[in-house]
């Protein structure tokens, strides 16, 4: 249904129809913020400005909640401060801060000045910590007791309170300092004796995060607890928030949208106008023109043992793209390894010989069939195991470079998604390259 509400949408804007507008307006007031939002991700910059002035202002700010970063700031343009102000104040605190964050200086200060004393201060101690920080996923709608209340009392003052925040499954114990000091889950107010007081029943070694703490080590715990919300402290014990999985999730998206289009270089809006596309990748491209030289080189200092036997120059990229290959595929395994974190010390040198097994494994036969291929069209039977030779000493190199190269880089803290795949296919081309030209100048020249 999302998708067929998507292209009939596309279908009209394509249209001359003058009532289009209200065509429209009708097919999003069936969609929830959810598709609204897919839909805008899915149309390109100037059909998604003329979208997004159709969209039910009631429904925009969850709308632009659900929206990735890059997306909220091609559509700020369209909207005024005053317009921003009342689509924030409509949105949960986390939501909010989440906004703010991708808005200029002048701008957050504006809405700031605009709020009152309690919300501005609300927003004001989150934006206080990095976007990638557990105090940047923090919302502090947060419900807290204390021990030596008793389960009775803690039910009467949930039923005043109305609406619970949502993904609440648990409450919060802070002493009489706001120091945290345990959890009580919902679960437990229910089914015990109400007389029994909150420190009878409560966990008392809860996890909590410091505000500090990365979010992907908020994520990685969330996910390996099946946790639905957890506390924040600050470094005196002192609760001030809490995180939620919704938060999680999204950090646990990005962070894999992030991941994929780092291995390219890029990062971008898939609809993005081609010169913004085109200046963020042209950096990484120019990158691996330098390299294709460093190959070029390579094969130049054996362009005398090409201009004689001619056919080397027919072979010789066979060997490269292997070894490309081999080492995209551990380099792949090395990076999963990485993000996960399950590559250590302790088990590097069984990856390396276990990826070392496999190419020596995969190098004999290929070089066999590469051999008998070779030796089939050439009818050079020295040729042929030359070829073979360089086969099996770059599928090593690869392995060499593929485990390696992210792991050095890793240490430099320096992204292996971005720049270790071009590392690694520079590596095995000029290995490639040196191998194989370099034996057939010493055997056949």
């Amino acid at each position: 249904m999302e998708t067929y509400n998507q292209e009939k949408i596309f279908e009209i804007l394509s249209k001359k129809s003058e009532d289009k507008f209200i065509q429209i307006q009708r097919i999003l007031s069936k969609m929830d913020s959810h598709e609204i939002a897919h839909c805008l991700e899915s149309t390109p910059s100037e059909q998604r400005k003329v979208i997004w002035s159709i969209i039910d202002k009631s429904n925009e700010a969850d709308v632009l909640s659900e929206l990735g970063e890059e997306i909220q700031q091609d559509l700020f343009d369209e909207i005024s401060n005053e317009e921003l102000l009342d689509l924030v104040q409509n949105l949960e605190l986390d939501e909010m801060v989440d906004i703010l964050q991708n808005l200029p200086q002048q701008r957050i200060s504006f809405l700031l000045s605009k709020m009152t004393k309690i919300d501005r201060e609300r927003v004001e101690m989150v934006l206080e910590y990095p976007e990638d920080s557990a105090g940047g996923l923090l919302n502090n709608d947060i419900i807290s007791v204390q021990q030596d209340s008793t389960l009775n009392l803690v039910l009467e003052y949930l039923r005043s309170i109305g609406d619970i925040p949502e993904n609440t499954d648990k409450l919060f114990v802070v002493s009489k300092n706001n120091n945290f000091i345990g959890e009580l889950k919902i679960s437990k107010i229910i089914s015990s004796n109400p007389e029994l007081k909150v420190s009878d029943v409560m966990n008392d070694k809860p996890h909590s995060f410091m505000v500090n703490e990365s979010d992907k080590e908020v994520s990685k715990f969330f996910e390996q607890n099946d946790l639905i919300s957890a506390a924040v402290v600050n470094d005196k014990n002192e609760l001030i928030g809490r995180i939620t999985i919704d938060d999680v999730v999204d950090v646990i998206i990005e962070d894999a949208d992030q991941n994929f289009l780092s291995m390219a270089g890029i990062a971008e809006d898939t609809f993005s106008p081609p010169a913004r596309a085109a200046r963020r990748r042209i950096v990484w491209l120019g990158l691996n023109l330098i390299t294709a030289f460093v190959a070029a080189l390579a094969i130049n200092i054996f362009q005398d043992a090409i201009d004689k036997i001619v056919y080397l120059a027919v072979l010789m990229p066979i060997v490269a793209s292997m070894g490309g290959v081999a080492a995209t595929q551990t380099l792949t395994i090395v990076l999963r390894g990485l993000t996960l974190e399950q590559i250590s010390n302790s088990n590097l040198g069984w990856l390396f010989k276990r990826e070392l097994a496999v190419a020596i494994l995969n190098g004999i036969i290929l070089s066999l069939i590469i051999s008998l291929v070779t030796y089939v069209w050439f009818n050079q039977l020295i040729l042929s195991a030359l070829i073979a030779a360089a086969m099996i000493i770059n599928l090593l190199s690869s392995v060499v470079a593929g485990v390696f190269v992210p792991i050095i880089l890793r240490r430099l803290n320096q992204d292996p998604a971005i720049a270790g795949s071009v590392i690694v296919t520079t590596v095995t081309d000029v290995v490639g390259f040196v191998s194989f030209l370099g034996l057939a100048t010493i055997f056949l020249l």
